[in-house]
């Protein structure tokens, strides 16, 4: 095997290199990570401590948790959170929308009344909001429509013009659509103006500049924020118990009021929570994977895909 001396920029000569034969197999040692197997190490044994807290503490109650989680009264309650959700996000986000479009405006006008209703329903707590709508009659006992300061036509009572259901969906309507109006236009604002304007070169149409070519791109920014937003509207539903609304929440609290049962019905709220919400983040996953078509030439595999890709390997390594 032949060797080479070794000379260094002073000119000075080292000791002879040894070379390395072209026929000689190297190894490629993956790098080692021996911190993350201690981290996950910890994370495990706390979560055994976790369960096993779970399985053997007394305080607990499983079985109360299980004679009321199923319950006709717990569906019926489940069934006003889910309403109130899905009305709150609906007419929520159609006004955040023709907020958003107030404020894209070159009104000044519209852009003022935009951003005024979108700092008073962002300053104001939902709690405050809610209470107001229900106890409207007690501000106005009639409302009328006529001419201003004039003769009036038509009036009826504040007292009939919606219940404690109608109240909770307009105020979190009204209170979901000034988070909502931010987050559209923020998705709006993501898309390149280069695109815009070469569209207008095309001779393409606004209204098919913006549904074929600013909505889907602003969709991957809007869909992250949105569902956040839809998540906590569910939650924030809990909210509407201070108005006697039968939903979720309130349904425990009247429950765990008759039996002192307190762990074990705030536990059944927790899991159909969490359940939901699980739902929920599922259904995200795969409308921001819909919309992610136009920036990957192959979508990543979805969980379950991969779940039988690694399945697959295990069988064929099996074999």
């Amino acid at each position: 095997m032949s060797t080479t001396s070794v000379t260094s920029a002073s000119g000075t000569t080292g000791p002879p290199a040894t070379a390395v034969p072209l026929d000689v197999e190297l190894t490629v040692v993956a790098r080692r990570h021996p911190w993350r197997w201690v981290g996950v190490g910890v994370v495990l044994v706390l979560l055994a401590m976790f369960v096993h807290g779970l399985v053997t503490n007394p305080g607990w109650d499983w079985p109360t948790f299980f004679q009321f989680f199923t319950t006709r009264t717990i569906f019926s309650a489940l069934w006003v959170t889910v309403q109130l959700t899905a009305y709150g996000t609906v007419l929520g986000f159609v006004l955040g929308a023709v907020l958003a479009s107030m404020r894209l405006s070159s009104s000044p006008f519209l852009q003022v009344v935009a951003w005024g209703y979108i700092w008073a329903f962002r300053s104001i707590p939902l709690i405050v909001q809610l209470l107001f709508w229900f106890n409207i009659a007690y501000l106005y006992q009639e409302l009328s429509l006529g001419i201003p300061f004039g003769p009036e036509f038509v009036h009826f009572s504040t007292n009939n013009l919606f219940g404690p259901l109608g109240a909770a969906v307009l105020g979190l309507a009204l209170h979901q659509a000034a988070y909502a109006a931010e987050i559209i236009r923020g998705g709006i604002i993501s898309v390149d103006a280069g695109q815009l304007e070469a569209a207008a070169a095309l001779g393409i149409p606004k209204a098919r500049q913006f549904f074929r070519i600013v909505l889907p791109q602003a969709m991957r920014s809007i869909l992250p924020n949105g569902a956040n937003e839809v998540i906590s509207l569910f939650k924030g539903t809990s909210i509407v118990s201070v108005m006697a609304i039968p939903e979720l929440f309130y349904q425990v609290q009247v429950i765990y009021g008759r039996n002192s049962r307190v762990v074990p019905l705030l536990m059944v709220a927790t899991v159909w929570y969490i359940v939901l919400t699980t739902l929920l983040s599922i259904v995200q996953y795969y409308v921001e994977r819909h919309f992610a078509r136009g920036t990957a030439r192959t979508l990543p595999p979805t969980p379950l895909q991969r779940i039988r890709r690694t399945w697959s390997s295990w069988k064929a390594a099996a074999r």
